[in-house]
């Protein structure tokens, strides 16, 4: 498990190095499939104090087997996805500034060459439309 919390916290210095977190949100982690363990960051720890021994372990339920913090808020949408997915060996959620304004924008994800057109048979909206609620836009 060392290694693996190691990579998924060298993973997490990443985000803020590259400009693709605000404050503590986004998250990476890793699972050990054999093991039926995945390492996640930690909620609320800010990246300029964060260590590897930080980092979370919990097991397929979310039960967290070994760490002092609680795990990412996200940890049950990370889970899901590893059920769903047996191949991903690991999950990286950031919050950028630019896909997050792209998204706010309403913008649909164009194919820009053929990479994108293989895996976008058309467009995609990046998130489902809010719709307005009252006193919305005053926010």
């Amino acid at each position: 498990m060392l290694k693996l919390k190691q990579q998924v916290f060298e993973a997490n210095m990443d985000l803020p190095r590259y400009g693709l977190v605000t404050f503590t949100w986004g998250n990476v982690s890793a699972i050990d499939r054999e093991r039926g363990l995945v390492v996640i960051k930690p909620s609320g720890v800010a990246y300029e104090t964060m260590k590897a021994d930080d980092m979370v372990v919990v097991d397929m339920s979310g039960k967290v087997v070994e760490g002092e913090y609680r795990p990412s808020s996200d940890t049950a949408t990370h889970l899901e996805l590893y059920r769903r997915y047996p191949s991903l060996g690991g999950i990286v959620h950031t919050h950028s500034t630019h896909a997050t304004a792209w998204a706010q924008a309403g913008l649909a994800i164009p194919a820009l060459g053929t990479t994108h057109a293989r895996l976008l048979l058309w467009r995609h909206s990046v998130y489902a439309r809010v719709k307005r609620r009252r006193g919305a836009g005053r926010v």
